[in-house]
């Protein structure tokens, strides 16, 4: 049977449910139980940030505190997070680009 590959469709913004979606080649397999763990982690980071939002506007006294080194280690001066959307995105985008 052909692998099965991931879509992501963006409505309004909201987050889609994770949809399969049968491709010839073969590709990386996720499991369901690797899609619930990737859910699960998203889900639970959303709640965390929401938290740390709401702290931050003072709606809250408690909750998440966010870590911030004291003495910064001069080797990470110019480090820059990588946007994890925008690498997923790129990464979707490369493989349709080579499927053509």
């Amino acid at each position: 049977s052909p692998a099965q590959k991931l879509v992501f469709n963006r409505v309004n913004g909201k987050r889609p449910q994770v949809l399969l979606q049968q491709v010839s080649a073969p590709e990386e397999c996720y499991t369901l139980a690797h899609e619930e763990n990737v859910r699960f982690i998203y889900e639970a980071w959303q709640q965390v940030e929401q938290q740390l939002d709401g702290s931050r506007s003072g709606e809250s006294t408690c909750g998440p505190v966010q870590y911030v080194e004291k003495n910064p280690s001069p080797g990470l001066k110019n480090f820059v997070p990588i946007d994890l959307e925008e690498w997923w995105a790129q990464q979707f985008l490369a493989k349709i680009e080579n499927c053509s």
